[in-house]
C-alpha cells in the first residue's frame, strides 16, 4: 500500500453525509450501551438467570468479576490495538470486524435461557461483547479526525455524543413499550411471553439488529485509512513487540509535548466522575429525594434528552473558543449543582438540579474527546484514543470507591455526592495547567 502523508488525511471524508454516517454508529452503539450491558440483559443475568445460583457467591457477584475481567483486557490491549490500526491502515476494517463480533454474541445471548445452568453461557458473552465494543469505540473515536475538520471537529463530536444518547433513548422506549411493560406471563403492546426471558432474549436481538443496522453507514461511506508512516516500525513488530513501540512513543511524547499526557491523565479522572453522576444518579434519586421508582425512568430519559441537546449545542463553543474552556466550565457547572443537590431536599430540588447538572455532562465528554483529537499526531489517533481509554479504566475505581467511602462515613448516601465532587475537583485541578490545543481560534469555519 502507498504511504500518504498523514496530515491529509485530516478531514479527507468531512462531507455532511459522512458526518451523519460516522454519528449514526453512536446512535447503534446505544443498543449495546443502554440496552444490553446496562439496562436490560444485565438485569435479566442477575435478576432472573442467576436468581436461585447455587453457592454463596451471587449472580451480581460473578457480573462485576465478568465485567471486571473484560476491562483489564481493554486496558492492556487498547493501546496498541489502535496503534497497530493506524500503522496499518486498517481503522475501517477493523471498526467493521469489532462491531460484528459484539453484534454476534449480542444475537447469541437469545440462547441464554431463565436457567442458572445458562449463567456462565450469558456471563462469558457480556464479557466478550464489552471487550469488542470498547475496543471498536477505538478506531471509532479515531476516524472522527478524517470526518471533522480543525474548524468543525467539536461540532462533530458534540453530534456524535447526541446521536448516542438519542439513539438510547428512542431504543429504550421502544423495547419497554413493546416487550417489557406491565406484568404477568405476558409483556408489552407485543404481548410477548415471559416464559423462558423469551421476551427480554428477543429485545437483545432487536438491539442487535438495530446496531448492525445503523454501524453499516458509516463503513460503506467513510474512506479506509491509507497508511501514512505517522509511527516507524509499528506495522512490522508483532504483539509483544507493539508495547515496545507504545512504550517508545509515549517516552516521545512525554519529552516533546507533555501537556497530552497530563491531558490524558485529566480526563480520565474527570470522565470516572461524569460517569459516576449517571451511575449513581437513580440511586440517589430514589433513595436521597423521593422518587418514585416509575419517575427514574422519566427522569433517565429527561436527563439523556438534555445531556444530548446540550452536547449539540456545545459543540459550537468548543469550535469557537476551544475545547478545555468548554471543559473547564462544564465542571465548574458540575461542581456548583452538585453543591446545592447536597442541601436541596425533595424531587421537585432533584428534578431541578439533577437536570441542570446533566447539562454539563454531555459537553465535557465530547469536547475531551475532541480535546485529544485536536493533540493527537496526524495518523496515530488510534494510539492516542486506545491510551485514552486505558487511562480511562485505570482510574475507573476512583468515583466508586468514593461514593461508597463517604457514604459509609457519613452514614448518609447523600454524603457519597461529596465523593463525585472530589473526583471532579481533582480532575479539574488536574486540567487547569494543561496547554489548550493550538489553532481553534485560527480555523475558519466550513
Amino acid at each position: 500500500m502507498t504511504e500518504v502523508s498523514a496530515s491529509a488525511t485530516i478531514g479527507e471524508a468531512a462531507g455532511r453525509g459522512q458526518v451523519t454516517a460516522w454519528g449514526l454508529w453512536d446512535w447503534g452503539s446505544s443498543a449495546f450501551q443502554a440496552v444490553t450491558l446496562t439496562f436490560v440483559f444485565s438485569v435479566y443475568l442477575t435478576d432472573k438467570v442467576g436468581d436461585d445460583l447455587p453457592g454463596t457467591i451471587s449472580a451480581s457477584a460473578w457480573l462485576g468479576w465478568a465485567l471486571a475481567g473484560a476491562g483489564l483486557v481493554v486496558a492492556l490491549t487498547a493501546p496498541v490495538c489502535g496503534q497497530y490500526f493506524d500503522a496499518v491502515g486498517s481503522r475501517k476494517r477493523a471498526l467493521a470486524t469489532l462491531t460484528a463480533l459484539t453484534v454476534g454474541a449480542m444475537a447469541l445471548m437469545f440462547f441464554v435461557h431463565d436457567d442458572h445452568n445458562d449463567l456462565w453461557l450469558g456471563l462469558a458473552l457480556l464479557g466478550f461483547a464489552s471487550a469488542t465494543f470498547e475496543l471498536a469505540t477505538v478506531p471509532y473515536n479515531a476516524m472522527m479526525r478524517q470526518v471533522s475538520t480543525p474548524a468543525t471537529v467539536g461540532r462533530v463530536s458534540g453530534f456524535g455524543w447526541a446521536m448516542g444518547y438519542f439513539g438510547g433513548i428512542v431504543l429504550l422506549l421502544a423495547c419497554y413499550v413493546g416487550f417489557l411493560a406491565g406484568d404477568g406471563d405476558r409483556r408489552g403492546l407485543l404481548d410477548m411471553p415471559t416464559d423462558q426471558g423469551l421476551n427480554v432474549r428477543l429485545v437483545i436481538v432487536l438491539a442487535a439488529v438495530w446496531f448492525t443496522v445503523f454501524a453499516l453507514p458509516v463503513l460503506f461511506t467513510v474512506p479506509e485509512l491509507p497508511r501514512t508512516g505517522a509511527d516507524p516500525g509499528a506495522d512490522r513488530v508483532g504483539f509483544l513487540g507493539s508495547y515496545r513501540v507504545l512504550w517508545r512513543d509515549v517516552r516521545e511524547l512525554w519529552a516533546t509535548d507533555r501537556h497530552t499526557v497530563w491531558f490524558l491523565l485529566a480526563s480520565a479522572i474527570f470522565r470516572d466522575g461524569l460517569a459516576g453522576v449517571f451511575t449513581f444518579g437513580a440511586v440517589l434519586a430514589v433513595g436521597v429525594y423521593g422518587f418514585a421508582d416509575a419517575d427514574v425512568l422519566l427522569f433517565g430519559v429527561a436527563a439523556n434528552v438534555v445531556a444530548g441537546a446540550a452536547a449539540i449545542a456545545a459543540g459550537r463553543f468548543d469550535d469557537r473558543l476551544g475545547p478545555k474552556r468548554v471543559i473547564v466550565g462544564s465542571l465548574i457547572g458540575m461542581i456548583g449543582c452538585g453543591a446545592v443537590l447536597l442541601v436541596v431536599t425533595g424531587p421537585l430540588m432533584f428534578w431541578i438540579f439533577g437536570l441542570a447538572l446533566t447539562v454539563f455532562v454531555g459537553p465535557a465528554q465530547a469536547s475531551a474527546r475532541s480535546f485529544l483529537a485536536r493533540l493527537a499526531p496526524p495518523g496515530r489517533e488510534g494510539q492516542l484514543f486506545g491510551l485514552y481509554t486505558t487511562t480511562g479504566r485505570a482510574v475507573s475505581f476512583l468515583a466508586p470507591a468514593l461514593f461508597g467511602l463517604f457514604a459509609w462515613a457519613f452514614h448518609n448516601d447523600r454524603a457519597g455526592i461529596v465523593g463525585l465532587l472530589v473526583v471532579l475537583v481533582v480532575g479539574l485541578l488536574v486540567l487547569l495547567p494543561v496547554r489548550a490545543p493550538s489553532g481553534v481560534r485560527d480555523a475558519k469555519p466550513v
